[in-house]
């Protein structure tokens, strides 16, 4: 029986002998790329990144003529606060700048997936400056749909927009991308061509292709409508009401 008791402790030794060698490694691993504020080693979750992506940057052609439309946003901060920047617009053949929005917003996240954002919202383009407050959510709703829901604020009255867009991937890099937003007004604003109630939408079908994972090129069916107050205002100044577009763009981030 002393030959088995002398192989287990040589077996025993050995072991103990690695486990040792295993923890002077690990505590030997250098830790100098942490960057320690008054001695405290700072969580992850309150880094600062920087994210922006150009959702739409596209030409559209329709049997009327054609126009060039952008929508992008950005944003500064942790994963709990951020500066959250947002831009659209149009320019027609003519180099007439149209629909131009541009929010300023502090974000604020308040669950996994949404987050809270109010700011300021300036319409400035070809039209009258208009000035607004604006207070609402952004994120990703069940089944992963990007949803936004903004209400505006002004002495003229008060404003909703409500965006939505949906990524289907036929393949790792060919997506299939539905895309709509709504814009409703509680009062007209002739001067900027805006009826009461839902005023227009700009939807679009969207094939892009991941060629890079920070640039995909796509073809798109496009479309921009007014109703109402809005398109009766679009008639009297000859204007477009329904305009259906074949389109070709590029999306991008960093």
């Amino acid at each position: 029986m002393r030959y088995p008791i002398g192989v287990a402790v040589v077996l025993l030794q050995g072991v103990v002998a690695a486990h040792a060698q295993h923890v002077s490694t690990v505590s030997t691993v250098p830790v100098t790329s942490v960057r320690y504020v008054n001695g405290i080693m700072p969580t992850m979750d309150r880094r600062l990144y920087l994210h922006a992506i150009l959702e739409q940057f596209e030409a559209r052609y329709s049997g009327r003529g054609g126009e060039f439309r952008y929508d992008g946003q950005a944003w500064y901060g942790t994963d709990y606060d951020k500066l959250w920047i947002k831009s659209e617009g149009t320019v027609s053949t003519r180099g007439q700048f149209g629909g131009g929005d541009h929010e300023a917003l502090y974000d604020r996240a308040i669950s996994r997936y949404f987050d809270f954002q109010t700011g300021v919202r300036l319409d400035i383009d070809h039209g009258p400056t208009r000035a607004w407050g604006a207070v609402g959510v952004q994120g990703l709703a069940l089944y992963f749909f990007e949803l936004s829901a903004t209400a505006y604020f002004s002495d003229r009255g008060a404003a909703g927009r409500i965006e939505g867009s949906y990524d289907i991937f036929l393949t790792n890099r060919l997506i299939l991308q539905p895309q709509v937003e709504l814009n409703l007004y509680s009062n007209a604003d002739r001067a900027r061509g805006v009826g009461r109630g839902a005023s227009d939408i700009d939807a679009g079908l969207r094939l892009r292709y991941e060629w890079y994972r920070k640039l995909a090129p796509y073809i798109a069916v496009t479309y921009a409508g007014t109703f109402g107050q809005a398109a009766d205002m679009a008639r009297r100044d000859q204007q477009v009401v329904h305009d259906l577009n074949v389109t070709f763009g590029v999306r991008t981030w960093f």
